[in-house]
């Protein structure tokens, strides 16, 4: 006889996410995810969910940031749940957590690209003031990538990709579904 039961009967804690965060990463995202935060039990785990096209990687990288010193000081278990879409900037978030602890919901996909800058690089004045403006811009560049070489090996840690797999595939914006981060082991189960 065939179980069918729903698996998230197997996941009781992620029906009531005691962070739920939807839209675009950004001051107003954290705003909320504090809000909720401090209504959030003082004891026991806690349950963090996003859907999110994406947004800014630095807030997400903050969020995730009070996420893991929760866990490091306080030493509660922390679960990320992944609803509809987990983009750019939710990625960045999820990565905060470890595998073990990630979980999507059916039809859930995520995706993982490069960085973006737009940029113009306006030059006026003599040749050797220049050079200060252009080097500026190339160490925040140069800066920019191994912030996102650290968030590409902490979403991928515990995982079967590898850090050469994750960079080919980023810079044409990398989706995948549900089951195939699952299989992929970048998350511990689907609900």
């Amino acid at each position: 006889m065939t179980d069918t039961s729903p698996n998230s009967i197997n996941y009781p804690l992620l029906a009531r996410p005691h962070v739920c965060l939807q839209g675009n990463v950004d001051d107003l995202m954290y705003q909320s995810f504090r809000d909720q935060l401090q209504n959030a039990p003082r004891e026991g785990t806690l349950v963090f969910a996003i859907s999110t096209l994406g947004g800014d990687p630095e807030v997400a990288r903050l969020m995730g940031d009070e996420v893991r010193m929760i866990r490091e000081f306080e030493g509660r278990e922390t679960l990320f749940l992944g609803m509809v879409a987990v983009y750019s900037a939710g990625a960045t978030f999820m990565a905060h957590f470890p595998v073990d602890k990630r979980f999507l919901t059916k039809g859930t996909r995520i995706m993982i690209h490069e960085r973006k800058l737009t940029a113009d690089v306006h030059l006026e004045g003599p040749l050797k003031t220049l050079i200060p403006t252009l080097q500026a811009k190339l160490h925040e560049i140069e800066e920019s990538i191994r912030i996102e070489e650290e968030g590409f090996r902490d979403i991928i840690a515990g995982s079967q990709v590898t850090f050469e797999e994750v960079c080919k595939k980023a810079p044409s914006n990398w989706y995948f579904e549900a089951e195939e981060a699952r299989d992929l082991g970048l998350v511990l189960d689907i609900i």
